[in-house]
């Protein structure tokens, strides 16, 4: 009888112990948190660096009320979600927001998340590995580099989504994407807004980029780019966009853009500035108010 009830002592306490280190599925922070928290959500942790530990692969984190939540690295799939209509933010001086350095299989979701650089950040969000992020709901501002730095070293397919965020006042490029090695990163960017950046949006080498319901306006430089160092590997679609009040509005060197029924108005530079690669259009394109038109090769209508 006395072995049994140490034998069930000792389960209990393997069970408790268990218990005291596992990770939960669903994890939150607060401003009034503790990082020394379970990360409960009657007993949150204060930063999403503190709750990444605690939180299981492929489960998410959520903010209980507006607060700065602190810089990330994210090692794993997980969604992390600001929570809509307050302000989850994120806010780093001389270093990246949110690093996605996760495994060949992980999903990673970014949600109602404000990203502030305060002048002197170097990246908002920056994808080095992992098999798809997901960008939702965020506003990302005021870096150095980039807004979305999506640059891979991986022979895996790796795709990225954005949608209904904004990108604004960025040093380098709103959107870049490159990947050193093939298969090409595939970007879909739908109903967002990148702003007052050196380059809108940059597909680099081993990229490819589709633009949708989305405006890009006051880039310094160029609207859009395709540029690949690589040869013709760096490919970007637009449609049912504009490209406004910028430099150049589509660039492409060693790279190819598709345009079709977007609006390139009040560039003070060329509208397709084609040096080398690919520049084709539709007939539905509206160009007028640019410092130059330039020139691009018609698709026929289907």
């Amino acid at each position: 009888m006395r072995k049994i009830t140490l034998l069930n002592l000792l389960a209990i306490t393997l069970l408790g112990t268990s218990a005291m280190y596992g990770q939960a599925s669903r994890t939150w922070v607060s401003g009034v948190g503790d990082d020394a928290n379970p990360c409960s959500r009657t007993a949150p942790c204060k930063t999403f660096a503190g709750a990444i530990s605690k939180t299981a692969a492929g489960g998410e984190i959520d903010a209980l009320d507006p607060a700065g939540y602190g810089a990330v690295t994210i090692t794993k799939a997980i969604t992390i979600d600001g929570g809509g209509g307050q302000v989850a933010s994120v806010l780093v001086s001389g270093t990246n927001g949110i690093v996605v350095q996760a495994g060949p299989s992980d999903v990673v979701i970014l949600r109602n998340l404000r990203i502030n650089g305060i002048g002197t950040g170097i990246n908002g969000i920056r994808f080095l590995s992992g098999k798809d992020l997901n960008v939702e709901d965020c506003y990302i501002f005021g870096f150095t580099t980039n807004g979305l730095d999506i640059a891979l070293n991986q022979a895996t397919q790796a795709t990225v989504h954005v949608f209904h965020s904004v990108f604004k006042q960025n040093g380098g490029v709103g959107i870049r994407a490159t990947n050193a090695v093939a298969p090409s990163v595939k970007v879909g960017v739908d109903f967002s807004e990148i702003a007052l950046d050196n380059i809108g949006v940059e597909a680099a080498s081993h990229s490819s980029i589709e633009i949708n319901n989305s405006m890009i306006s006051a880039a310094a430089s160029d609207g859009i780019k395709a540029d690949s160092a690589t040869g013709p590997d760096s490919i970007i679609g637009i449609d049912h966009s504009e490209v406004l009040n910028g430099g150049n509005g589509a660039t492409s060197i060693a790279g190819s853009i598709v345009i079709g029924d977007t609006t390139f108005a009040y560039n003070t530079g060329t509208a397709f500035n084609k040096t080398t690669g690919g520049m084709f259009t539709f007939s539905d394109n509206r160009l007028h108010d640019n410092g130059a038109n330039g020139t691009a090769t018609p698709f026929p209508k289907q």
